[in-house]
């Protein structure tokens, strides 16, 4: 069937073939093809309408068959099925081990846990590993380049998946420019100078004022080598990880060889609290996980692969990550050690001069492939929320001969060079770290509500009960959050808080019948698991500064702003035209199959389009 010309106003709507026009377009109408944008005086309508669209799109819900069918036919051509659990567990290792572990271990240890940075690795671990369950549910049922953004579409609604849309795009953005300032660090101690000597500095207030063009040569490389060939990548990565994994080895073994008892004494220089702070900022050093998930829509068997590749690799690392903040503590004295090239100046203190080198070739090769795999993951998230036009369609466009997302890694890499060029890590590090638990607590929410909320099978009286449940649990974290940070040397607070998240988890097991079960996989004690990930998620983020809350809350305001200015509009306008909500029905086909061929059933549920009833099912779907 040949491409049919439409009118500006429905470019937007889905299309069973893949467009005939140019890859490159920069017409007005690429951008914004909506009719709230179609011109000046149609804009001012929509705004005049933002609170009527606001409220239909804070009970907008999208459907697992519209992620899959609908929304994937708006990038015109299909990302390519080539990669498989091999690929992906190499993708764990690369997207992970990289500027965390060799940078924020050192800056960590010396300013705030000492020693006990090893049970911060431990605890930021162990909460990292009950995101990756909620995220391995979601990735098998919903094998789509979304990831978190989509999971969320489908089961909280529009606006929190913009809400995470537009923290997942900062995470992305300011994940790459920490790893690229990072790398500039490293290969300064390479080359045997100061770890600032490669930059130019300036007068500028500081922490910005240390400009970095090392680090936007590299994302440069790296979102060029993204946009080439995902399945390249990966071969390149899994070689660059292999090399990054042998690296680890010599300073596990070397270190422990020259390691002194006495120096984790003492353990717990600051305190329990310094604990907790550090394992907030070292949750950095996790991120990136996510990451596998945006994977799914090229995984050729999603249901076995993804498991195996998310769960297999973050369970190493885990390991890894603690033994080797252990060997860093035994090797130097917590206040002797390098905020900023940790492990190569401790090889320098104790004879083995040479070993610096070989630890930061090490370090450059994990936080380049780091960046290798944040612009594969990254670009892929971008793509998949510009297909729900929150940010504009055309960043939603897959190249027809690479099978990769050029326009969505190009905007991620130029803005994330524009940060790099100016921020420093510790500026950009809480804010990162807040983001990504912010978003980790809203996907074990989500999974929540996948397993006791389905439209139609959901009573309203287990619907309310379910709600009021889990504000009782979200609160309760939230509280014992607060009450950590306001007086951590006191326990009276915990008697109330503690047992209040235990009766709003027990009440959702006793009183609320599940509603769905997984298909293939699901996480396992729920709903305790998912209740334990989000109280561990507002746990860390009551543990960072004020500061990090400060520009968290500025940044979320301008998010915002974008959203009631353009992103609800659009998306209001994509959810609500006719001929777009005919092709949402006539994809639900194309969505079933896509569902049988990952897990080898047949049923899948067509849902409502994005258009939520608000009454009699209390809001929720």
């Amino acid at each position: 069937m040949a491409p049919v010309e439409t009118p500006p106003q429905e470019q937007y709507a889905s299309k069973p073939v893949a467009d005939s026009r140019s890859y490159w377009r920069w017409h007005k109408d690429d951008f914004f093809p909506e009719p709230s944008f179609s011109s000046w005086g149609a804009y001012r309508s929509a705004l005049a309408a933002t609170p009527a669209r606001l409220r239909d799109r804070f009970t907008g819900r999208s459907t697992d068959a519209i992620e899959l069918g609908a929304l994937r036919r708006r990038s015109e051509n299909e990302m390519r099925r080539c990669l498989t659990w091999w690929d992906l567990t190499w993708f764990g290792f690369g997207s992970v081990i990289g500027a965390g572990i060799f940078v924020l271990t050192g800056q960590e240890a010396h300013d705030d846990a000492g020693p006990a940075i090893v049970l911060s690795y431990v605890v930021s671990g162990l909460s990292a590993m009950l995101s990756v369950f909620c995220y391995t549910e979601f990735a098998v049922e919903i094998p789509v380049a979304g990831g978190s953004f989509a999971y969320l579409r489908v089961e909280l609604g529009d606006v929190a998946a913009f809400i995470a849309a537009a923290n997942l795009i900062l995470e992305s953005i300011i994940g790459t420019a920490a790893v690229a300032r990072s790398w500039t660090s490293y290969l300064a101690s390479l080359i045997n100078m100061p770890v600032s000597k490669l930059r130019i500095h300036t007068s500028l207030v500081e922490g910005y004022n240390e400009l970095d063009p090392v680090a936007v040569v590299v994302i440069a490389v790296t979102a060029t080598m993204a946009m080439l060939s995902a399945k390249g990548t990966s071969r390149i990565n899994w070689v660059a990880s292999a090399v990054h994994v042998v690296v680890i080895a010599f300073v596990i073994v070397a270190g422990f060889i020259h390691a002194k008892p006495s120096n984790l004494t003492p353990f717990m220089p600051h305190g329990v609290p310094g604990v907790f702070r550090a394992a907030a900022i070292v949750y950095f050093a996790y991120g990136g996980f996510d990451n596998i998930a945006t994977m799914a829509e090229e995984t050729k068997n999603p249901s076995r692969d993804i498991p195996l590749g998310l769960l297999g690799s973050m369970s190493v690392i885990t390991v890894i990550y603690c033994v080797m903040a252990l060997v860093l503590s035994m090797m130097q004295p917590y206040t002797a050690i390098d905020r900023s090239a940790a492990y190569s100046v401790a090889f320098s203190s104790v004879g083995m001069h040479w070993a610096q080198y070989v630890v930061a070739l090490g370090a450059l090769k994990g936080m380049t492939t780091v960046m290798l795999v944040g612009a594969l993951g990254q670009a892929r998230y971008t793509t998949h929320i510009a297909r729900s036009h929150i940010i504009p369609p055309v960043f939603a466009l897959v190249h027809p001969r690479t099978g990769t997302p050029v326009n969505a890694t190009i905007l991620i890499a130029v803005l994330a060079a524009c940060i790099a060029f100016f921020s420093s890590l510790d500026v950009l590090a809480s804010l990162l770290s807040i983001s990504t638990l912010f978003i980790f607590m809203m996907m074990a929410t989500a999974l929540l509500v996948r397993r006791y909320y389905v439209r139609g099978v959901t009573t309203r009286a287990h619907a309310l009960r379910f709600v009021a449940f889990l504000v009782v649990i979200i609160a309760s974290s939230a509280g014992i959050a607060a009450y950590w940070g306001a007086a951590p040397e006191r326990w009276e607070g915990y008697v109330v808080l503690v047992p209040a998240w235990v009766i709003g988890t027990l009440g959702i097991q006793l009183m609320v019948p599940a509603a769905r079960a997984p298909k293939v996989w699901g996480v396992p004690l729920v709903p305790w698991l998912p209740s334990l990930s989000i109280a561990t998620n507002l746990f860390l983020m009551g543990s960072l500064g004020a500061q990090a809350f400060v520009r968290f809350g500025v940044c979320t305001a301008v998010m915002l702003v974008y959203y009631v200015l353009v992103g609800l509009h659009a998306t209001y306008d994509v959810a609500h035209d006719d001929e777009c909500g005919e092709d949402e029905q006539l994809g639900y086909g194309d969505a079933t199959a896509v569902v049988d061929a990952a897990d080898g059933k047949a049923g899948a549920t067509t849902g409502d389009v994005e258009k939520a009833s608000a009454g009699g099912d209390g809001g929720l779907r």
